[in-house]
């Protein structure tokens, strides 16, 4: 029998999988909200199989959300100005 954390894993990678057909301005909300659960279930990963399958996890979310993440870290240090285009 599959565990928990395996089948959530599972789960949560079809939905990823849908909202990266959505149109991109539908894909913010429930984009965050993967985000968020994503640390959980690596945790889960890591307690039930050991830290090959969470590095697995965390480099499959690295992969899919480095442009994200990229843009959240500049902002987060001033690095990207909030407003239009520049002149």
């Amino acid at each position: 029998m599959m565990s928990l954390s395996l089948i959530a894993s599972a789960v949560w990678v079809i939905c990823a999988s849908v909202v990266a057909f959505l149109p991109l301005r539908y894909q913010r909300p429930p984009g965050l909200l993967l985000l968020l659960i994503a640390p959980v279930l690596i945790w889960l990963l890591y307690r039930d199989f050991g830290l090959p399958a969470a590095a697995i996890g965390l480099f499959a979310l690295l992969s899919m959300y480095r442009n994200p993440l990229t843009y959240l870290l500049h902002r987060s240090f001033g690095g990207i100005e909030s407003g239009g285009p520049r002149p």
